[in-house]
């Protein structure tokens, strides 16, 4: 089931905390057990900004002790930060258990993303100039509220609404997924793959991690490894088409850029509508109607079809 959204202003920001929010709520009813969004502000000169969670909000029904192995476990994160010369500009803090850090840091993500990790109970949901990636159980309004999405104003967003079938009904299985450790590639899919630990086993040899046996996280990994490897977005999701089995329809983010997969088989439902005042898409057409009430004309991409747009 689940349901994914995604939107982009063209040439300009808007309201996308609050919009994306109105799309996900109204497909609540393809999965209600948990809600996530990526979204893309303006970057801050030298600033990376770093989601991360210390515990599950499950843990909190543990009593004390957890509570203070959550303060514990993030002043540990504070003093990895400053070991590896980052410096900490601001902490917001959305739970007791999820952060937003901003940091100045310009060495070796991989090495930064690794280190923090190894703290006890620690995940790192996404690190980007722009992207800040929100998942939480619960609706899109329950956790738009609880991380004042409303509020943000960016260039773009991805969104998923999660019926978990396959997995357990926890934050680190409901997506979206950040492509570890690339800086600003996320991606929410509704589908599923067949070839998932076979293209894992081949992406982990060639040196790259997973934090789920999520295959969304498979999607976003792929992606950011073609794009590192020089090949531009829209390619990269054109092989994937060809490359990933299964049946599968994806949306994917860059700091600049939103972009649709669709499988060959087109089985998982995809709705575009392209405007001159931005584009959205969404599993259901009701979706893009809480953006943009006004009379709009909606498509069915094609199957196998592969589509870029930028800010």
């Amino acid at each position: 089931m689940c349901g994914i959204a995604g939107i982009i202003h063209r040439g300009k920001t808007g309201a996308i905390g609050r919009e994306m929010t109105l799309m996900l709520q109204s497909m609540k009813h393809r999965g209600p057990d948990s809600a996530g969004f990526a979204v893309y502000g303006t970057p801050r000169a030298g600033e990376l900004a770093i989601r991360f969670k210390v515990a599950e909000n499950v843990d909190l029904a543990a009593g004390f002790e957890i509570h203070d192995q959550i303060k514990a476990r993030r002043a540990a994160v504070d003093e990895r930060i400053r070991s590896l010369g980052g410096e900490v500009v601001s902490v917001e803090q959305a739970t007791e258990y999820a952060y937003l850090y901003r940091v100045k840091y310009d060495g070796d993500l991989r090495r930064f993303a690794d280190y923090i990790e190894d703290v006890e109970g620690a995940e790192i949901l996404s690190i980007g100039r722009g992207l800040e990636l929100v998942k939480d159980l619960g609706d899109a309004s329950q956790v738009s509220r609880q991380y004042r999405l409303g509020e943000f104003v960016g260039t773009h967003a991805i969104g998923h609404v999660r019926m978990a079938t396959e997995s357990d009904v926890d934050i680190c299985s409901a997506h979206p997924y950040w492509a570890y450790p690339f800086s600003d590639v996320s991606v929410v899919h509704n589908g599923q793959l067949t070839n998932y630990w076979s293209k894992r086993r081949e992406l982990e040899r060639r040196g790259h991690r997973f934090v789920s046996n999520c295959d969304s996280e498979l999607i976003a990994v792929y992606i950011a490894d073609k794009i590192d490897g020089g090949t531009s977005l829209e390619d990269a999701m054109t092989q994937s088409v060809e490359e990933l089995d299964g049946v599968f329809t994806y949306l994917v983010a860059t700091s600049d850029s939103l972009g649709m997969a669709k499988d060959v088989m087109a089985a998982k439902p995809m709705v575009l509508y392209e405007g001159e005042d931005g584009i959205a898409l969404a599993s259901e057409e009701v979706a893009i109607r809480t953006v943009f009430p006004h009379e709009i004309e909606t498509i069915d991409p094609y199957a196998g079809e592969a589509r870029v747009w930028r800010n």
